[in-house]
């Protein structure tokens, strides 16, 4: 599909034409891998871009979890350059429908538009979804308030519904001794305490090289199943395939400066790893792992939080997101809460459920003309028999 603007008067420049803006949609179950140079071209004119919209983030994952021939890419050009991008996946059954890519393990979903043409490449966007039939769907979940599909949402013409989704929390990507004064004075104090311990240990903090990445994720998973073993891990994270799609994206995405793994060293062992992903607007604590001894001896959360704050100042972002969830462990530093969304998209025209219902109205009525045309008449024949 695609829309062009009319051609110019005769005797105008050529410079004086309208931008040509075309769509496409692709379905090949490669399309990411060949579209992957010019993808994360436009990730660097998208502001809205997280590190779950790089093309290695959304390749691995599709690699790995996607299902052969349920891939679609909806692409916006205009004058052949890419300013629109959005990764689905066909959901199984009759009722077909789209989900975004990442299911369980993405905090935020989004598409990529280019900054400097949002809102006309939201709109072909838009035009561009193939929501045809009653029953078909776009459902999109962990959707941020400021993200670029938002304004895809607001051009749709069709259904469209939105709902509150995963609460999400924000530190400000500040020294710990400014976080330090959003607590009330005494657990301030006593995180003060624990974060001097934490000096005095001996602890070495390593940055992870590239080539290193996969040594230190193995590393990672092993303490995260160790501190996990008697509360019950995550079952996906003990999966191969989780592995693979950590191991892959984590590489590319530390390789071009969107991902930072520290290793924490003591008494020459390896104590704790983390994972912190990193965009222009905020860095995020993804994963991390620590052997449970580490427990015993120092805050965990305060040696991960300081490593995190650390990275994401010193790289000049301005926001520590704690991404999903709202363990006791992140309510101490009393962050900022804003949820994410879920959006849902349908085709223009009255939704199956109110074609459904409008159906039962039809019947109700149906059947109230029956009882009181029908009926009486009946009884009145039944009487006359029994008078009979």
């Amino acid at each position: 599909m695609s829309t062009e603007a009319a051609a110019p008067a005769t005797g105008l420049p050529a410079q004086a034409c309208r931008p040509r803006w075309t769509t496409e949609l692709r379905r090949e179950d490669d399309a990411l891998d060949t579209l992957a140079e010019e993808w994360d071209d436009l990730v660097t004119r998208c502001g809205t871009a997280t590190f779950f919209q790089a093309a290695v983030w959304q390749r691995s994952w599709w690699r790995q979890y996607g299902r052969p021939g349920a891939l679609l890419v909806v692409l916006v050009r205009r004058d052949g350059r890419l300013v629109g991008a959005g990764a689905f996946q066909r959901r199984r059954g009759p009722l077909g429908g789209l989900t975004g890519l990442g299911a369980g393990l993405i905090d935020y979903t989004d598409i990529l538009l280019d900054d400097s043409c949002a809102e006309r490449a939201a709109a072909e966007f838009a035009a561009a979804l193939p929501l045809t039939r009653p029953w078909h769907s776009l459902d999109l979940r962990e959707v941020r308030p400021e993200a670029a599909v938002q304004r895809v949402f607001e051009q749709w013409r069709g259904r469209r519904r939105r709902f509150a989704d995963s609460l999400c929390q924000y530190l400000p990507a500040v020294p710990m001794n400014e976080i330090l004064k959003r607590v009330p004075g005494k657990t301030a104090q006593r995180s003060r305490v624990k974060l001097r311990k934490i000096a005095e240990s001996g602890v070495e903090v390593r940055s992870t090289a590239p080539e290193d990445v996969p040594e230190a994720l193995d590393g990672l998973l092993r303490l995260h199943f160790l501190q996990w073993q008697d509360r019950g891990v995550t079952p996906e994270h003990r999966t191969e395939r989780f592995a693979r799609h950590l191991d892959e994206s984590t590489a590319g995405l530390v390789a071009t400066g969107r991902a930072a793994v520290h290793q924490y060293w003591l008494e020459g062992e390896l104590v704790a790893v983390n994972l912190l992903l990193l965009c222009p607007s905020f860095g995020g604590l993804y994963l991390y792992g620590a052997h449970p001894k580490l427990r015993d001896r120092l805050d965990i959360a305060g040696l991960l939080f300081g490593a995190a704050l650390d990275e994401t100042i010193g790289a000049g972002i301005p926001v520590l997101s704690l991404l999903r969830g709202q363990e006791p462990y992140k309510q101490r530093w009393r962050p900022d809460r804003l949820p994410n969304e879920r959006l849902l998209f349908g085709p223009r025209g009255p939704a199956p459920a109110a074609a459904a219902r409008g159906g039962a109205v039809r019947a109700r009525k149906a059947a109230v003309h029956v009882l009181t045309t029908r009926l009486p008449r009946l009884k009145e024949a039944l009487a006359a028999r029994r008078r009979s």
